[in-house]
Formats: structure tokens, C-alpha cells, sequence
């Protein structure tokens, strides 16, 4: 009975050398670390926007958007933006925008996951009285079996 655990502990003694064998150190990383973003020089629209618009599903709606630069996001022209839509009865919709000059993307969602109301836009920036408006086109591909509508939204 000796024998054949002895034949096995000798089997096994070079896998235990090897496991104390000290590993080969790594070679350096040739991996640059990342560039910081070059400073945002495009438009700033951030601000709070009373909107009206035609929903193809529901109809006529208002709400107030709100944009915030996230400027640690942004790099060069290309801005990155936090999107929040407050449209009574309708709800709250949260997301995120890139732009690029006067035009910008949207995707928005209602933060009640169970109306499948989510989508993405695409909205024209310009100048009136002064102020930043938006006109934007949104396709939501689940809402009421799929929905369009339009908006335009002016800052306050």
C-alpha cells in the first residue's frame, strides 16, 4: 500500500517545484495613457427649455427640458450633454445627448420602464430673440407599437 502512494508523491513532487519556480516578470506596458480630452470650444446649451410639440400617438404635449454640458465628456466641437424631459401626464424621461455644432442626438427614456417609451432624437440648434431654441424629430421603435413626433423647445 506504501508503495503506490510513494510512486504517487514522487509524481507529483515536480509539479510542486514548479509551483514555487518565481513567474517571469511581465514586460513593460508600450500602451500610451489616455489623452486628456482637448478643451470643449463648441456651444453651450445648457439650460432649462419650455417645449410644445405633436406626439404621433398622443397629440398635442408641453414640457420643460433640461440640458447640462458634461464637460468632462466633451472634446473639441463635440459636446456631451444630460437630458431630462418633464411632460405632464406623461412623465419624467432621462438620457444623454452628443453634439456637434448646431446639431445634436438624443436618446431619451420615461423612467416608468413599463410604457416602453424610450427612443432617439435629433434636434437643430439656432438663435431667435436671443435665446438657444431646439427643434427636434424623435422615433420611439416600442411605444404604442412604434411612434414619431416632433418638438420644438425654447430657453428660458
Amino acid at each position: 500500500m506504501l508503495k503506490p502512494l510513494a510512486s504517487l508523491l514522487l509524481a507529483l513532487l515536480p509539479l510542486s517545484a514548479l509551483a514555487q519556480t518565481p513567474a517571469v516578470p511581465a514586460a513593460p506596458s508600450t500602451e500610451k495613457p489616455p489623452t486628456p480630452p482637448a478643451p470643449y470650444t463648441g456651444p453651450d446649451y445648457s439650460g432649462t427649455y419650455d417645449c410644445s410639440g405633436e406626439d404621433s400617438h398622443d397629440g398635442k404635449f408641453t414640457g420643460t427640458a433640461t440640458l447640462t454640458l458634461v464637460r468632462a465628456q466633451s472634446s473639441g466641437p463635440h459636446g456631451a450633454y444630460d437630458f431630462k424631459l418633464e411632460a405632464p401626464p406623461y412623465g419624467v424621461y432621462l438620457g444623454e445627448a452628443a453634439a456637434q455644432g448646431r446639431n445634436m442626438a438624443m436618446r431619451f427614456a420615461n423612467t416608468d420602464a413599463k410604457t416602453q417609451d424610450y427612443g432617439t432624437a435629433i434636434a437643430t440648434f439656432s438663435r431667435k430673440a436671443g435665446k438657444w431654441t431646439f427643434s427636434s424629430y424623435y422615433y420611439e421603435p416600442a411605444y404604442k407599437g412604434g411612434n414619431f413626433g416632433s418638438e420644438t423647445c425654447v430657453r428660458r
